[in-house]
């Protein structure tokens, strides 16, 4: 499917963030990502001291000011496993081996590094439940986005046609050139090596589950290289983005 294009906005002041502003008009959630500008790195694992690395974590946690209480984190492995945060205790809750996160609590925000993989933001509006994915190729392989729309619509007891999900900033597809055996995991046909557009193949997969609305970001995280970290662009050496999404408290 051709998913309509939505950009994330960036906004005003030192602290590098981009969001989606449709998304906070239209149905009163905070989703965005960070940016690279000023050295912003967020990545848990990458070679920078941690404490420098934390300390900008905090920063992001205090500019969504007031409106969460719980930050969920999780160190990724680009699988399937998605965690429901029902009642979450406040603070950081930073757990191993998890790629997604669903909630339908507001004050709980959910987290997901990324630097070319796609974050993938998922809500039902009417109940307020939202969901947010890690997804590499590894990831959409293996199922995640399907595991995602099925957790969501289960936790709003639901109809897959009233979720929206949007794909963000991630790698685009003339930038990710890849072998046949990747083209083949992802498509689920034999392909040649060369260009995959993952946002798209995660479009035409929501799709064909019956989601009701999809929008892909039109911002690249290899080509928009003085605002966003490339893993592939850098060879490996760059810094990780956060993206969040959540209902803030009233």
């Amino acid at each position: 499917m051709t998913a309509p294009r939505l950009d994330e906005h960036p906004l005003p002041g030192t602290l590098p963030r981009y969001e989606l502003e449709e998304w906070a008009r239209r149905y009163g959630l905070v989703a965005g990502i960070t940016g690279r500008e000023h050295g912003f790195n967020l990545g848990l694992l990458t070679s920078e001291p941690a404490d420098a690395v934390t300390a900008r974590w905090r920063q992001v946690f205090a500019a969504l000011g007031p409106g969460f209480a719980t930050y969920a984190v999780g160190l990724q492995t680009h699988d399937t496993r998605i965690v429901t945060h029902a009642d979450p205790p406040p603070g950081w809750l930073i757990l191993d081996g998890v790629d997604g996160h669903a909630t339908r609590t507001p004050g709980v925000l959910v987290t997901v590094t990324v630097a070319d993989c796609v974050p993938v933001y998922l809500a039902h509006p009417p109940s307020r439940t939202v969901a947010l994915l890690h997804a590499g190729w590894r990831g959409v392989a293996a199922g995640i986005l399907e595991a995602g729309v099925s957790r969501i619509a289960e936790l709003a007891e639901a109809m897959v046609t009233d979720v929206v999900i949007h794909c963000g900033v991630a790698i685009c597809g003339r930038c990710y050139e890849v072998g046949p055996e990747v083209q083949f995991a992802v498509l689920g046909s034999p392909r040649p090596a060369g260009p995959l557009d993952l946002r798209g193949a995660l479009a035409d997969r929501a799709g064909a589950l019956g989601v009701g609305a999809v929008s892909v970001s039109g911002w690249c995280s290899a080509h928009d290289a003085d605002r966003f970290y490339s893993h592939r662009r850098s060879a490996g050496k760059d810094g990780r983005m956060l993206a969040y999404l959540g209902v803030p408290r009233a």
